[in-house]
């Protein structure tokens, strides 16, 4: 697993770098974050894949990593091999492959994420967001529909199962979408999760019909979300 934790420590280590320049230098900061305006208005859409490497504080980006270094392993080895790792024949010839599918996935939610916060937030020019949040909820959300039984400690402590918590954390997040609540990118989460269960369901459409149960589970919140988005549109 040495190798994997490399590519995995990589990601980290950029994130790490990205947002100590930001902490440091407010014009980096404010140049490369998410803002509505910005992207819209002044077509600068570098900052919906910049804004993920950014973060508020130290506090930010430790929980975000921290969360990244757990699960990126878990992802990496599933889609390596999902056949392998899920019925105990893990072929190391395929890491390569679970490297880039890891890679691709975190990409892919920052941007998934910021491109679905940028619909939900497009008439509020002023709205402004940062944090690798999008991509790791992309890279959590990978690896609870490829293993939603397996158990999670919320908040280091609390024992529950991952499709548990994947539905609490999906209805939390649209409600506070809705709400706005907290300073956090509730919108950017969603979009993250999406391109995660997205991504483990293409990849390996079995793992549909094996989960099948919990997969659907986790859409009823999105379900919601939507049904809720098209009546604001219609508004």
């Amino acid at each position: 697993m040495g190798d994997i934790s490399i590519v995995t420590l990589g990601v980290i280590a950029l994130n790490v770098l990205v947002s100590w320049k930001g902490f440091n230098d407010y014009n980096f900061f404010d140049k490369y974050k998410f803002r509505v305006g910005s992207i819209l208005q002044g077509k600068e859409y570098y900052r919906i894949l910049s804004s993920g490497f950014l973060h508020v504080d130290f506090t930010h980006l430790l929980f975000n990593m921290l969360t990244l270094f757990f699960f990126a392993n878990s992802v990496i080895a599933f889609f390596a091999s999902p056949e392998g790792f899920l019925f105990g024949d893990f072929s190391n010839g395929k890491l390569n492959l679970g490297y880039g599918m890891f890679l691709l996935i975190f990409l892919a939610a920052i941007v998934g994420g910021n491109i679905f916060s940028l619909l939900i937030h497009k008439k509020e020019f002023g709205y402004s967001a940062v944090g690798a949040s999008g991509g790791v909820t992309g890279i959590l959300f990978a690896a609870i529909a490829a293993f939603p039984t397996m158990e999670l400690r919320v908040l280091f402590a609390i024992p529950m199962p991952a499709w548990l918590f994947a539905i609490l954390y999906l209805g939390y997040s649209v409600y506070g979408m809705k709400k706005g609540l907290g300073n956090i990118g509730h919108s950017a989460h969603l979009g993250g999760a999406i391109v995660g269960i997205l991504a483990t369901v293409l990849y390996y459409p079995p793992i549909f019909q094996i989960n099948m149960i919990y997969i659907l589970g986790m859409m009823i919140p999105l379900i919601i979300m939507l049904i809720m988005i098209l009546k604001e549109n219609r508004k």
